[in-house]
């Protein structure tokens, strides 16, 4: 190789480490609206040291003895203001609903310390918040992820809850991969989501929140802001949302409040919860579970719940995804509501 090639070479590699150091290690800026502050929004401060941020429901006309705790999807998704809306008609019900953001999202405080964003984390939380709101039981709503932090509530205070409903749930911890194999009935008639999440990642990522990412996950090290990954994760959660759906089209606007360290750093402990499976299998609350039609979660994922509840009822809602809220509000709010009537 001559003088001229070696030195262009080496140029070449110079050039390549400063762009991909520029695109790893530079700041970026996503423009997506500011989180609105919520009327009635107000204030926890728990003794784990979280900051929670919530709304509360208040009953109309007689006041049921249990009141709702709605559990979240994510982690590190905020309560949105649709959530508020479909849930409305519990509280004309005359139930108190009790909605609010995870720590590390939403109006709620973010962890220094992103290495204690865990699932045994949430649990604690929820069990002081069920302490603040003072209820000798609580009903449980858990939408995705939010059925997993209930099956993990449950497990360990079986005595405190009076019923659950689970909406897209997602796999129980820890997860069993194999039961991704379990194929569900054809006279279900479930339908594939157009969308999925790999793609929404895939359009959403850039090298950045991927090297941010793995010094997350890795060394438990944050890169970026929490201000710079949550505009991100803002982003990404809007794209991956498009999963959650059967009719694309129906997907919202584009609304603030997710956290990117709460969402990576909670999925990661996943692998470390213990597996509660046979506590779950003596538990006798009564159980709702909602799954759209088109919901992409294996259904080998959801069908364990009606082997691990005993006293469950599944429903399958029509025309719905994972985010049955959204395109069936009436017959989702309608039928839980019959369910607690029961």
């Amino acid at each position: 190789m001559d003088r001229k090639n070696s030195k262009f070479i080496k140029y070449a590699i110079i050039a390549s480490i400063a762009i991909l150091s520029l695109l790893v290690l530079v700041p970026r800026s996503y423009y997506v609206p500011a989180m609105q502050k919520r009327a009635g929004t107000q204030y926890w401060d728990l003794p784990t040291g979280s900051q929670i941020a919530y709304t509360l429901l208040a009953a109309k006309g007689k006041k049921k003895p249990y009141p709702v705790i709605f559990l979240q999807g994510g982690p590190g998704e905020p309560i949105y203001d649709r959530n508020i809306r479909s849930l409305t008609p519990l509280a004309d019900s005359g139930y108190d609903v009790y909605l609010y953001d995870q720590i590390g999202c939403g109006f709620s405080a973010r962890l220094k310390n992103i290495n204690q964003y865990t699932v045994e984390r949430h649990k604690k939380d929820m069990e002081e918040i069920v302490k603040k709101i003072g209820a000798a039981k609580v009903i449980l709503i858990g939408q995705s992820w939010g059925a997993l932090l209930a099956t993990e509530f449950v497990a360990d205070n079986p005595n405190k809850v009076e019923k659950i409903i689970f909406t897209g749930p997602g796999p129980i911890l820890p997860v069993h991969k194999d039961l991704e194999k379990i194929k569900a009935p054809d006279s279900l008639h479930l339908k594939k989501p157009s969308f999925t999440n790999r793609l929404g990642k895939e359009k959403a990522y850039n090298l950045r929140a991927r090297f941010v990412e793995f010094c997350a996950t890795t060394f438990n090290f944050k890169l970026a802001s929490d201000a710079e990954m949550d505009g991100f994760s803002v982003l990404l959660n809007h794209v991956m949302s498009l999963s959650t759906l059967c009719d694309t089209s129906m997907n919202g606007k584009l609304e603030s409040g997710s956290g990117f360290y709460c969402m990576v750093k909670t999925t990661q402990s996943f692998e470390a919860a213990p597996d509660k499976r046979s506590v779950l299998k003596q538990c006798k609350v009564p159980v709702l579970i909602l799954r759209g039609q088109c919901d992409g979660i294996k259904w080998g994922y959801a069908n364990e719940y009606t082997e691990l509840f005993t006293n469950h009822k599944m429903v399958i809602i029509p025309n719905a995804g994972h985010s049955i809220a959204i395109e069936q509000p009436e017959l989702y709010v309608n039928t839980i509501l019959n369910f607690l009537k029961d």
